[in-house]
């Protein structure tokens, strides 16, 4: 599935050298390979882009988020902590967050990162049922909004 990018997206990429844009791009990708259709939430913050996703533009109903770096992208799974982890990949020593760390498009191709994309999502369907949610509805297509852009940054020029 080829989706376009939004404008805005691309406008905060700009900063970055083409390889680290390339990778959140394709990142990107992947990721709504697996999610769509969903909702995709940008966030222009003070040291990273930050794409989330999930199952409405509600920040507690995100499953996962892409934060990019000057020399690396983080595929962040927002309740990391608590997913299964049978390669143990996943980074961080939160309470909450945990990070699969790209740095080249092969990181990328890893087949694990798809398996760890979809654990996340069926946790998180499954999770929502168990606290009583109803389903939400699923959209038409991929929703993209841009949340926040912070004034100042502190990313490469």
């Amino acid at each position: 599935m080829k989706l376009a990018v939004p404008r805005a997206l691309l406008t905060f990429l700009r900063p970055y050298d083409r390889e680290i844009r390339d990778l959140a791009l394709q990142l990107r990708a992947l990721v709504l390979e697996e999610m769509a259709p969903c909702y995709e939430n940008i966030y222009d913050a003070y040291s990273a882009v930050a794409i989330g996703y999930g199952t409405s533009d509600r920040l507690r109903d995100g499953v996962f988020h892409i934060a990019v770096y000057s020399k690396h992208v983080n595929l962040s799974f927002n309740d990391g902590a608590t997913l299964d982890d049978p390669k143990r990949i996943l980074q961080g020593a939160g309470n909450q967050i945990r990070h699969i760390t790209i740095k080249t498009p092969g990181d990328i191709e890893r087949p694990e990162i798809r398996a760890y994309i979809r654990r996340a999502r069926k946790k998180a369907l499954s999770d929502a049922r168990k606290l009583g949610e109803p389903a939400p509805p699923e959209p038409d297509g991929v929703i993209s909004t841009v949340k926040a852009i912070y004034p100042k940054k502190r990313r490469p020029k």
